[in-house]
């Protein structure tokens, strides 16, 4: 038998020489084309348009949800800047609430003129109450009545040496108020029977026991600014949507001997 291994290597080696030759050849086109600078950003722009079609989507969803989440972090802090102006504001109010009850009170006990409590009949013991200051007294029908700094009612009748003054518990009586720390409006009305109601007050804005009452600016029963007491408790809501709660006066209107009459018709 013949050998034939030598021959299969020497058959070879032409073969690899014309693969060498063909790779020397391709590389030495391949870098002369690369020195044609038109044709190189031709390819380049070319491979680049390729590859962005399927990285748009990721490019555009990358874009977008950058967008949403700037807007959402404007979104929030717009909101807490506004929470933050309620609460100063609301503050700013109650303050300013508080310093103008101070000038009132400070102003209305230089001009008050002091009263005897006189009679206090027992069938119109929560209605009305006589005084000993009338009209030789400067005594004018509609005067507020006060009773230890807190307003309890206002002149209703007077002779030339006495006064009658109606008492916030007369079912009679109706008095706009303001509620201090809100400034929503309503009106107090008495029972005929030792208690004052808050009515006409919006329901479904929170709790208001214990908030401040003052008279409100509206009509010409009595100034506005005047303490009244404050809200003690909810009692019932209407069909019509408000809300009547208690009112604890800041006086005590149970017994008292003495009063104090304001100024008439005067805005502080």
């Amino acid at each position: 038998m013949f050998d034939h291994r030598p021959a299969m290597r020497v058959s070879q080696r032409p073969r690899e020489w014309v693969h060498g030759l063909t790779a020397l050849i391709l590389g030495l086109f391949l870098l002369g084309g690369g020195t044609n600078l038109g044709i190189s950003k031709a390819v380049v722009d070319l491979w680049g348009g390729m590859l962005a079609i399927p990285e748009h989507p990721a490019v555009l969803l990358r874009s977008v949800f950058l967008e949403w989440q700037s807007r959402s972090q404007d979104r929030r802090a717009l909101e807490e800047e506004l929470v933050r102006l309620r609460n100063e504001n609301a503050r700013l109010r109650v303050l300013d609430a508080g310093l103008a009850n101070e000038k009132i009170l400070s102003d209305l006990s230089t001009r008050m003129h002091e009263a005897r409590v006189t009679l206090r009949a027992p069938m119109s013991w929560w209605n009305e109450v006589r005084i000993d200051r009338g009209e030789r007294d400067h005594v004018k029908e509609g005067m507020p009545v006060f009773c230890q700094g807190y307003l309890v009612g206002r002149v209703s009748s007077v002779s030339l040496m006495s006064s009658w003054a109606e008492l916030l518990t007369s079912p009679s009586m109706m008095i706009p108020v303001v509620v201090q720390e809100t400034r929503e409006l309503g009106v107090v009305v008495g029972d005929g029977e030792g208690a004052v109601l808050l009515k006409y007050i919006p329901a479904g804005r929170g709790e208001r026991t214990g908030m401040k009452l003052d008279t409100a600016l509206i009509g010409e029963q009595v100034p506005p600014g005047y303490p009244i007491g404050k809200i003690a408790e909810e009692l019932e809501m209407t069909p019509d949507g408000y809300v009547t709660y208690r009112v604890a006066l800041g006086a005590d209107l149970s017994r008292f001997y003495s009063v104090s009459l304001g100024p008439l018709g005067e805005t502080q």
